[in-house]
């Protein structure tokens, strides 16, 4: 309730509008984007805890070591070895199946320079773990992050990527030229 309160003041301060227009999903993947900036992440967590919500997160994983990984991990901070091929999406898939309650953030992106292929991995994960994906966007020229629609894969992996990157048209990243959805 205080870590609540404490994000909605600071918010305020900042000028930043939040809202949750989807439902408060027991799991779900948060997709967020645009990701341009690393000042999306405290943007986020900060709009997330003022509506009452907490969630878990993606991350590199060299940013998950030493103390700063320590605080990470303390935020909910899961690292991803990006540099060779995984079984992260089915480790993640897994978590869902053990937990009462697991919500995950991922940016589409997978990084914060322009990137108008997104990763996959999410729509994976989701697909994996039979939870919808809630779309999450981080506005900076509006001042706006908003948990904004629900998306349900179908398994057309192909439509329902291009489906959801246009849910994004006309989101405004902190550096808008670093943004695309891949047109």
């Amino acid at each position: 309730m205080i870590l609540r309160k404490l994000a909605q003041i600071a918010l305020k301060l900042l000028g930043w509008k939040c809202e949750a227009l989807t439902p408060d999903f027991d799991k779900c993947v948060l997709l967020v984007a645009p990701h341009t900036s690393n000042w999306d992440f405290l943007m986020g967590k900060l709009g997330y805890a003022a509506i009452g919500r907490n969630a878990n997160f993606v991350i590199k994983n060299e940013w998950m070591k030493g103390p700063l990984g320590f605080i990470f991990k303390i935020l909910g901070g899961i690292g991803v070895d990006r540099s060779k091929a995984s079984r992260f999406t089915d480790v993640i898939a897994e978590i869902y199946q053990t937990r009462d309650k697991f919500s995950l953030a991922i940016t589409p992106e997978g990084t914060r320079k322009i990137n108008p292929k997104w990763k996959k991995g999410f729509y994976h994960i989701a697909l994996k773990a039979q939870v919808p994906i809630v779309l999450v966007v981080l506005d900076y020229k509006k001042k706006y992050m908003a948990l904004f629609d629900v998306f349900y894969p179908t398994g057309d992996e192909h439509a329902d990527i291009k489906a959801i990157q246009q849910k994004y048209k006309g989101a405004t990243g902190k550096y808008p030229e670093q943004f695309s959805i891949g047109e």
